[in-house]
């Protein structure tokens, strides 16, 4: 994850890039906080390919669901 900084209207700059876990897409900002939830899970192995789905996405691994918290 990227967090930039806004220095002007038409000027950004990155301040850090912070590492997260795989399949942490979804999230949410606590605009008082400045915190920052993303919601993920342990994934298992991608089934095989086949004709229907050639490209089979891993399935997540029940009981694994997890919420990163980022901020101060």
């Amino acid at each position: 994850m990227t967090v930039v900084h806004e220095d002007s209207p038409d000027k950004f700059s990155v301040v850090e890039n912070v590492q997260t876990q795989r399949g942490a897409r979804t999230m949410a900002l606590d605009a008082k906080t400045h915190k920052v939830y993303l919601v993920t899970a342990e994934f298992g192995p991608a089934p095989a390919p086949t004709s229907e789905h050639p490209h089979p996405r891993p399935a997540m691994k029940p009981g694994t669901f997890t919420l990163l918290v980022f901020g101060n």
